[in-house]
């Protein structure tokens, strides 16, 4: 029997300028340190005793999880540019294969990328971007092999198959080609903080170190990028933070020119651009919270030339939008749902698409062409496996293209989903998606796991999972709180859950739990819940909260030390924080994240189970973070239930990369949850 580790207190003095905090565990912040190693390994190593009894267990819904899967898939094909593409994998295969065929679906195959080759040697692979140029004689990727999203940028030529000399490190991902099939742009990331910040001008076949900037972000709250128009006129230069945005652009077949601003950024107004004839139009949300669409002549983008395509609605969140000659597609929320809205340019005629599900989601997929009546988008719910529909606007018409195969016995119809409505303690009405196997019960008996983000206006729509099969097959209820942080309202629901009202998305959370536990969906006993990133910050709120709700919490990647890592803007991404949570250098700032930062509001108390995972090069939020956590929950909590560390030695934010290794993850989890139900098979 290992004991739970403990990690040494060493305090240290955190001096603000609001007050002073003692870290006793501020040292574990040492990457490299072999003491601090030697911590995680023991945690890792008292997570593998704890969780022995379902070790068979793991191992059986890895097996499980992975049987559903078709190992042997492609993608749906679209047309671009004279060449349709997909991706494909292969029997075994870790990783997709990209491929595209020449003029028709009948053509031979060329095999652009094989990830299964290039991830050779590397415990973690990951392609980023992937763009070819006009000439589809050359394509631009990038791939990580660390897990830190720092990409290197790399080129390849698709007639004679050879990898140009030239690599370009430490990018963000992406890159957007010039018409003359030379000239590539890309943005160029700060190593320490990982912000975008830098628009470079490539040369194909040329040194890297003479690469021409072409923008250079100086306010560190901004993030920057670079994309190319659907018309492929136009590149543009994107400046965004949370709360304000500002466009460049220029021309793409005279790469050298330089970019014009669009219209410079304005406090609280965010907007987009996208390109169509004699107009640009806009998705802006100035005087209008929930966006409405303009278009302005590309000869005079001022503001006072904007003139309304849709207008604003309160009570819809216009959330994007695709342009093709004859039709505009909208996709917009209303009551928390994702809507498809077709307007003709010709004569304003519209409609909408009609779903039939009480709970789904709905999106516009790839449609790189104009020229077409025909909208690809992607649905989902569930209980509906993600499908892929042809949708022709002129007749009405759509066409199944694909649903994800769900290998076994899967049949959607023993499945049920539900959508209702949990009274927040003002009164405010929280959504939920909720799932379960026909037979369940509503009397207290069953398990239920509760899933919740509510952050960065980031909407969790309810979509398909086959893994999430290997806990509804065993009784439980899967539930989605669509609280408030997220979008699903429309921008105030966003608003009404961040800086000085981001209590809102803690206590939405736990008014959930209490509305499933009086309505019988579970009880305390039997209550699971689930967030990652900062949904684990949710996590590490709610157990701070009400930890008598909950049986066990899952608290993936948590984002827990607030005020620590929004104190210090060297730490990765920190700067561009402050639109959400506030900047703790502002008294008011600094009180409200205190009153919630998990690591800090840690007490002698009862906690739930808890398993928190985390990877050693995470990039979004650093394993300090919950390894701290994890090191003065053991000091402080007064129960004695499992808590669990488990960092994985090669990953980072998104975890394991291959999508059999990520399996592993959802298996640990899951038999974390069947452990503390006595579950071992």
């Amino acid at each position: 029997m290992i004991n739970p580790p403990v990690a040494a207190p060493k305090p240290k003095a955190l001096v603000s300028p609001f007050g002073t905090r003692t870290d006793n565990y501020y040292w574990l912040n040492q990457p490299q340190d072999p003491e601090v190693l030697d911590y995680l390994r023991a945690e890792n190593a008292y997570f593998e005793q704890q969780m022995a009894p379902v070790k068979d267990l793991q191992e059986a819904l890895f097996q499980e999880i992975k049987s559903r899967i078709q190992e042997q898939d492609e993608s749906v094909p679209y047309r671009e540019n004279g060449y349709y593409y997909y991706v494909r994998y292969e029997e075994g295969g870790e990783y997709p294969i990209y491929c595209r065929k020449p003029g028709s679906l009948s053509a031979p195959e060329q095999v652009l990328l094989n990830a299964n080759e290039l991830a050779a040697g590397h415990a973690y692979y990951q392609i980023g971007g992937f763009e070819v140029s006009d000439d589809n004689a050359v394509l631009a990727y990038s791939e990580d092999t660390v897990s830190r999203r720092l990409y290197t940028l790399r080129f390849r030529n698709l007639v004679t198959g050879e990898q140009y000399p030239e690599q370009i490190p430490n990018t963000s991902g992406n890159a957007v080609w010039a018409t003359d099939n030379q000239t590539v742009f890309y943005t160029k990331k700060d190593e320490a903080t990982l912000l975008d910040y830098q628009v470079y001008r490539h040369t194909l076949g040329t040194d890297p170190a003479l690469d021409v900037l072409v923008y250079e972000e100086t306010d560190n709250t901004f993030y920057t990028g670079v994309s190319r128009s659907k018309s492929r006129e136009y590149i543009f230069l994107h400046m965004g933070s949370t709360m304000s945005a500002e466009v460049r652009y220029l021309p793409a077949a005279t790469p050298t020119a330089e970019p014009r601003v669009f219209l410079a950024r304005e406090d609280d107004h965010l907007y987009e651009v996208e390109h169509f004839g004699p107009d640009f139009y806009v998705l802006s949300n100035a005087g209008a919270p929930n966006f409405r669409l303009l278009k302005t002549p590309v000869a005079d983008t001022a503001k006072a030339n904007w003139q309304e395509v849709i207008p604003h609605r309160a009570d819809v969140f216009l959330e994007n939008m695709e342009l093709f000659r004859d039709y505009l597609v909208l996709g917009e929320r209303q009551e928390g749902l994702l809507r498809l809205r077709v307007i003709r340019w010709q004569d304003g005629a519209e409609h909408y698409l009609n779903f039939g599900e009480p709970t789904y989601t709905a999106f516009i997929g790839i449609n790189p062409e104009f020229d077409t009546p025909v909208l690809r988008y992607g649905y989902s719910s569930l209980t509906t496996p993600t499908s892929t529909y042809d949708y022709d606007m002129a007749t009405r018409t759509k066409t199944l293209l694909k649903e994800q195969a769900v290998l076994g016995s899967f049949r959607k119809e023993d499945y049920v989903t539900e959508r209702a409505y949990a009274p927040a303690t003002d009164g405010t009405l929280i959504p939920l998606s909720i799932v379960y196997r026909r037979g369940f019960q509503k009397d207290g008996s069953a398990p239920l796991l509760q899933y919740a983000y509510g952050s960065y206006g980031l909407s969790m729509d309810a979509a398909f999972s086959s893994a999430r099969l290997s806990l509804l097959d065993r009784g439980f209820a899967y539930v989605i709180c669509h609280i408030r942080g997220g979008q699903e309202l429309g921008r105030q629901w966003y608003e009404d859950g961040k800086k000085l009202k981001k209590m809102n998305t803690f206590t939405d959370f736990t008014d959930c739990s209490r509305f499933l536990i009086e309505q019988g969906y579970t009880a305390p006993d039997r209550l699971f819940a689930m967030g990652g990133s900062a949904g684990g910050l949710l996590m590490g709120a709610v157990v701070n909260l009400h930890p008598e709700y909950y049986r066990g919490v899952v608290a993936a990647v948590p984002f827990v030390d607030v005020v620590t890592t929004m104190l210090d803007d060297t730490i990765p991404l920190t700067t561009g924080e402050y639109d959400e949570w506030g900047n703790p250098n502002q008294r008011e700032f600094y009180n409200y994240m205190l009153s919630y930062s998990p690591y800090d509001q840690v007490r002698a108390q009862a906690y739930p189970n808890m398993l928190v995972t985390t990877g050693l090069h995470d990039s979004q939020v650093q394993y300090i973070e919950p390894a701290k956590w994890v090191a003065k929950l053991r000091t402080l909590k007064t129960d004695q239930n499992l808590l669990l560390l488990h960092t994985d030695m090669d990953a980072g934010h998104g975890g394991a990369s291959g999508r059999f290794k990520s399996i592993h993850d959802v298996a640990r989890q899951y038999a974390f949850l069947l452990l503390l139900l006595g579950r071992p098979a």
